[in-house]
């Protein structure tokens, strides 16, 4: 685990984060109040998507009835988070956290499942640190004791 975690704040500018990502070379940060709570996080990927073109949500035409394959909040929510300014449009929200104790591998499990290459460490409620892919192979390039 990394207990010196670069964070970002709800408010901040999109822009400003994609130059601290760069920078930092990191791929992503937890979204943290001012209490130091775990808001949400922001991944390289998340702001990826905002290079695509908007598109409408997906309609089948039955019997010249229009089924829409997206909620209108869903839809709303999507174009929010490609053309929101601060990090609080585009973090995805709630974040997949874990606890200090957690077992090497359950941290694999989530990762794997969910598809996501880092978990910040919450203890009573508070960020105290991030795991990421690289810290459970350092895990495994350990010599057995």
């Amino acid at each position: 685990m990394t207990r010196e975690v670069v964070t970002a704040g709800p408010e901040d500018s999109v822009e400003d984060l994609a130059r601290l990502l760069a920078e930092r070379r990191i791929s992503g940060v937890p979204v943290v109040d001012d209490q130091g709570r775990v808001l949400g996080v922001v991944t390289q990927s998340d702001l990826l998507k905002r290079t695509r073109e908007p598109t409408l949500p997906v309609a089948l035409n039955i019997l010249d009835l229009h089924l829409f394959l997206e909620t209108p909040g869903r839809f709303r929510q999507r174009l929010e988070k490609l053309l929101g300014h601060t990090v609080r449009q585009v973090m995805s929200s709630p974040a997949i956290t874990v606890a200090p104790d957690t077992p090497v591998s359950e941290l694999a499990r989530l990762m794997e499942d969910k598809g996501i290459h880092t978990l910040p460490v919450v203890e009573e409620g508070r960020l105290v640190g991030i795991v990421g892919k690289l810290d459970l192979i350092r895990v495994l390039a350990r010599p057995s004791a």
